[in-house]
C-alpha cells in the first residue's frame, strides 16, 4: 500500500504521510479515475476503514485529497458518526492535519497563499475554491484534455462527465448557465466544473 501512495505524493511529504497512515485498521487504495469524486472514506462492515484516491490526480491534489479523507477517518474515530460529514469537527481536523504540509518544501510557492486562504475555512471539495482548483490544474499531466467551464467562451458545446452534452450560455453571480442540448433544460455549473470540449 505505502509504495503505491509514495509514488503519488511530493517526496518531502512522505514521512508525515506515513505517520498519518500508521493505523492497523486503515487501508488506502489507489483507484482508476471516478468522475464524481477525487477520493472517499468509508467504514467497512468488518470494522476496518478504507480510503480510496483517484490515480489520475497530480501529486499536490493527491496529497490534499488524501489528507481530506484521513480527516474523515480521524473525525469518525474521535467524534463518532452522528456529526455532519464536512462540519466543524471535520474542518478543524483537516486544518490540523494539513498544517504541517503547507510549506515551501512540499508545495510550490505560488500555491502557498491559496492554500493558506483555503484552509482558513476548508470546503467539502477543493474544487469549490476556483482559484485553488485552477492553480492546482497547472500541475496536471499535459496530456489531459480537461478544461474548466469558466475558461471557455459562451456558445461552447461540451460534454460533462462523459455523458450529457451542454452549451454554455450565460453567467449568474457565481455560476454559469448551460443548456442541455437534448432537452433544452438549463443547469447551473460551478466555474471550475471539468468539461470535455466537443470539437
Amino acid at each position: 500500500m505505502q509504495n503505491t501512495i509514495i509514488s503519488h505524493i511530493p517526496k518531502q511529504a512522505i514521512p508525515k504521510v506515513l505517520e498519518l497512515l500508521e493505523h492497523d485498521n486503515l487501508t488506502v487504495l489507489v483507484k482508476n479515475e471516478r468522475k464524481t469524486r477525487h477520493g472517499d472514506y468509508r467504514k467497512l462492515p468488518n470494522g476496518k476503514h478504507q480510503i480510496t484516491i483517484n490515480n489520475n490526480l497530480n501529486k499536490y491534489r493527491f496529497l490534499i485529497t488524501l489528507v481530506h479523507e484521513v480527516a474523515h477517518f480521524e473525525t469518525y474515530k474521535n467524534y463518532g458518526r452522528l456529526i455532519k460529514p464536512h462540519g466543524l469537527e471535520w474542518k478543524r481536523t483537516f486544518q490540523h492535519l494539513m498544517l504541517p504540509f503547507i510549506n515551501p518544501e512540499v508545495f510550490p510557492l505560488n500555491l502557498l497563499p491559496l492554500l493558506a486562504r483555503h484552509f482558513k475555512n476548508p470546503k467539502a471539495s477543493s474544487d469549490t475554491d476556483s482559484d485553488l482548483a485552477y492553480a492546482l490544474k497547472q500541475f496536471d499531466d499535459s496530456s489531459s484534455n480537461k478544461t474548466y467551464v469558466f475558461e471557455v467562451p459562451f456558445g461552447t458545446v461540451f460534454k460533462f462527465r462523459d455523458k450529457k452534452t451542454f452549451k454554455k450560455v450565460s453567467k449568474r453571480v457565481k455560476r454559469f448557465e448551460c443548456v442541455e442540448i437534448s432537452t433544452g433544460k438549463v443547469y447551473l455549473f460551478s466555474p471550475n466544473a471539468e468539461i470535455d470540449i466537443i470539437e
